[in-house]
């Protein structure tokens, strides 16, 4: 049976505040009402079809109402749905934790629960300063991130990974936090070009794929690092980066040896690294973790890391910090001491959560899903060249399943591109239309597919992605 849509939706502006809308606009047309899920697939309370392109915003690993994923919920739930971390323990988080450890690159060694993205990084933060605080060098309480670098909206996460567009209004609530250079082909450091053609050419080169300003790039960002690092490396507690893919910034693609690269310099000047895999981990950028793309030997891993998202296969909230055995060893001593990392969440550690979590791991092996991800980014890869002739794209950004498209309105030249911040937003709607979900960062169109696609549904995503984007810009040719 259909739900009263029209009820729900005069409810729903009468009382429900949604995160990162515009409510006034909101409230002027029908907002899209999901009532259940299947697969790949989300279904309105019309009945009609949408391919979820966001994964529901980053977070659906195996696809909408598995039934593993549901019965591993229910079988937990038959038995206790939640007990404290605090002072107790429990299988689920035991054995999640024990099999994450396995799973993760370097030696991650240790699991701290929360409940979200934002409180896994907001737990870095403060487990990084406490280290320093507990092995005699308090002084080294300060953080490097990278500008570009969104890591939640908690304050914490706002302060290192501050966002001037969604975060203006809470400058006086954040710290002072030293931001570097990113790698961003379209928008390098001062001082460097863009050397990739933007013009229409079938042997069009994305600024993304040009090889050689990737290494200048790189050399450019870690020579600010660095610098940066020889004069404040003695307060600093750790640098956070987004390993290989900085996602709110519009899918800015880092340069292959660029993480290992900071981490080099993290040892170098004994700083901490702390990776935030929230967005990138779990399979998007087609490894089970970002910072395995990293494969020279020399690279040890980060020091913390922090997961969320795709964690539960998107389907409870559940969020993990990670940390080596040498952080964890720093908290330990009597209660006199005051080494206790004191922080915690009511729902730390939820046994729901870390169920449905193991449930989901563990589909990844039955499925052989990295192998499936590996074949559906290669798909993507040939089918976003179709956009290689289309003037209004300025580039496209990708590794894995995770896809930016830059929209521009070419000029009278089609040589110089113009930026609105409101295509992105007219292109996703054209799309929803047509029945794709996706979101726009900006004037980037972010394609995310659920990794568990099946190819002939990745085909039908990709037929509306390239379809809607060439009629929109069909006239500047």
């Amino acid at each position: 049976m259909l739900t009263d849509t029209k009820r729900l939706i005069d409810l729903d502006h009468a009382h429900v505040w949604h995160p990162f809308t515009p409510m006034a606009q909101w409230r002027q047309g029908d907002p899209l009402i999901i009532e259940y899920g299947e697969g790949p697939c989300l279904f309105d309370t019309e009945g009609k079809r949408y391919i979820d392109g966001v994964s529901s915003l980053w977070c659906n690993v195996h696809g909408h109402n598995i039934v593993q994923l549901n019965q591993a919920i229910q079988e937990q739930l038959d038995r206790v749905a939640h007990t404290t971390l605090l002072g107790l323990a429990s299988p689920p988080s035991i054995e999640l934790a024990a099999r994450l450890c396995q799973l993760v690159p370097g030696a991650l060694s240790k699991v701290f629960y929360s409940d979200a993205g934002a409180t896994a990084v907001e737990v870095a933060l403060k487990m990084a300063v406490a280290y320093w605080f507990h092995v005699g060098q308090p002084q080294k309480n300060q953080f490097i991130g990278f500008r570009g670098g969104y890591h939640g909206d908690t304050t914490g996460a706002m302060s290192v990974g501050f966002c001037e567009q969604f975060h203006q209004p809470f400058g006086s609530m954040v710290f002072p936090v030293t931001q570097v250079s990113a790698p961003d082909a379209c928008r390098p450091p001062q001082g460097m070009r863009i050397v990739a053609d933007v013009g229409s050419s079938v042997d069009r080169c994305w600024p993304s794929e040009d090889q050689q300003l990737a290494v200048d790039l790189s050399i450019a960002c870690i020579a600010e690092l660095k610098q940066v690092l020889d004069t404040q490396a003695h307060s600093t507690a750790a640098i956070i980066i987004e390993p290989v893919m900085q996602g709110a910034a519009g899918m800015i693609c880092q340069p292959r040896g660029f993480v290992q690269e900071v981490a080099r310099l993290a040892r170098k000047y004994d700083v901490l690294l702390i990776a935030d895999e929230v967005a990138t981990g779990f399979g998007r950028t087609g490894k089970m973790f970002a910072c395995e793309h990293e494969t020279d030997d020399s690279f040890a891993g980060p020091d913390i890391m922090c997961l969320g998202k795709g964690l539960t296969g998107g389907y409870l909230p559940l969020a993990a910090t990670m940390a080596t055995d040498q952080i964890e060893q720093a908290f330990r001593g009597t209660i006199e001491e005051g080494k206790t990392l004191f922080h915690g969440h009511t729902y730390t550690g939820n046994a729901l959560g870390c169920a449905v979590a193991m449930a989901s791991l563990e589909l990844f092996d039955q499925t052989n899903l990295l192998g499936h991800i590996d074949q559906c980014g290669q798909l993507m890869r040939d089918r976003l060249g179709e956009l290689g002739e289309c003037p209004g794209v300025r580039d496209i950004r990708q590794r894995g399943l995770m896809v930016g498209i830059e929209l521009s309105i070419p000029n009278e030249s089609h040589k110089q591109l113009n930026q609105t911040g409101h295509l992105g937003g007219e292109v996703c709607m054209a799309m929803r239309s047509r029945g794709l979900i996706v979101r726009p960062l900006g004037d980037v169109v972010v394609l995310m597919p659920i990794p568990a696609t099946p190819q002939e549904v990745l085909h039908e995503m990709m037929d509306v992605v390239v379809d809607t984007i060439s009629q929109r810009f069909a006239g500047y040719g």
